[in-house]
């Protein structure tokens, strides 16, 4: 049998030192030249670190975390897909979990995560900030994917749950401080105000938004491409359930018959308001233009093709891997990604 080659070998072969190899093959800092040498006669000798030996000098069980929100929801797999070809090529398991969208979940799998020693997550956030700082204190290195920590689709919305929450006299509590942690994410300000931008030159003023949790980012950019004054009637959000998603879009369309627009803001969401168009009898896009922000397989199946706002999932996975993995040296705080609209036949003229 053919012996396996060690770092010893790569190092020797390389021309540096079993530190050195060390180092730029855990991510660490190295120049230029010296990281291209290691890499290559890694990849000659056919090297592959010891996970045990790594993980006991880390006194970390090895593996990294990751947390979704929904697990049969197409972008999430795809994100996922990413975030396990990262993982698989530095050799990395992955603990997988669905936290449903729920903080307390969300919170439980990260202690049970942290007891078992993985203390490396790549997570689509369910909690606020305050609910991810202990992990963080605790050690915990955490990058965010496609949200950010604390985003809810009404938390500057303003109406009589506003008015009664300051019935006791007292001031609002002050938000909370952000969390100094990396995040990648898609450029959802970009993709909502070209989706705007395009319904409106194409006559449309009664444009809608369909909302779910985890966007307040998408939000805000809707009714800031919308202008002032902004008919929050329009302005509709769901729960994470596929149920809410299709009540609140069959709700819009019965209570605003005179929406030209929607503006679907997740795959789930578009899905459900292309079935409730249907159940109304409600014709795509003779009687309404259907923008969805997600690029997914069906999209281009249904009658007409739906017009999407596309973001890069599986590349969104596969950066906060990435990060997630280069503990130690310099990481940028913030990753964005494009987004692409894609024009397709679910959007026409207003009539």
């Amino acid at each position: 049998m053919e012996k396996r080659a060690t770092i010893k070998d790569v190092a020797e072969a390389a021309g540096v030192g079993i530190a050195t190899v060390s180092r730029v093959l855990s991510g660490g800092s190295a120049s230029p030249g010296t990281r291209e040498r290691v890499l290559a006669v890694a990849a000659q000798l056919d090297y592959r670190p010891s996970a045990a030996g790594r993980n006991l000098r880390q006194r970390r069980t090895g593996g990294l975390g990751l947390l979704v929100p929904d697990l049969t929801d197409t972008f999430f797999g795809l994100l996922a897909e990413g975030v396990l070809a990262h993982a698989r090529s530095a050799g990395e398991p992955v603990v997988l979990g669905s936290t449903g969208d729920d903080p307390e979940q969300e919170s439980e799998m990260v202690g049970m995560l942290l007891e078992q020693g993985v203390d490396r997550v790549v997570a689509v956030p369910s909690g606020d900030a305050e609910s991810w700082r202990p992990a963080v204190r605790a050690g915990m290195t955490v990058v965010f994917a496609d949200r950010l920590p604390g985003e809810s689709p009404d938390q500057d919305a303003e109406g009589p749950d506003h008015d009664l929450m300051l019935l006791d006299g007292l001031p609002p509590a002050p938000p909370a401080r952000p969390l100094d942690t990396p995040a990648v994410l898609a450029d959802d300000r970009s993709g909502i105000r070209t989706a705007v931008r395009y319904l409106k030159g194409l006559g449309h003023r009664r444009i809608a938004y369909l909302g779910g949790p985890g966007h307040e980012r998408r939000v805000a950019a809707f009714r800031e491409a919308v202008g002032a004054p902004v008919d929050e009637e329009l302005i509709v959000f769901a729960t994470g359930s596929r149920d809410s998603a299709y009540a609140a879009a069959a709700g819009l369309f019965q209570s605003r018959p005179d929406l030209s627009a929607v503006v679907a803001g997740g795959n789930a969401l578009g899905e459900a308001a292309v079935l409730a168009a249907r159940e109304l009898d409600l014709r795509v896009p003779r009687d309404v233009s259907l923008v969805m922000y997600d690029d997914v397989p069906w999209a281009e199946l249904c009658s007409p093709p739906l017009t999407v706002i596309a973001q890069p999932g599986r590349e969104i996975g596969y950066r906060a891997a990435e990060l997630v993995l280069r503990a130690g040296a310099r990481r940028p705080r913030t990753v964005v990604l494009p987004t692409e609209l894609i024009v397709r036949g679910s959007c026409g003229p207003h009539r």
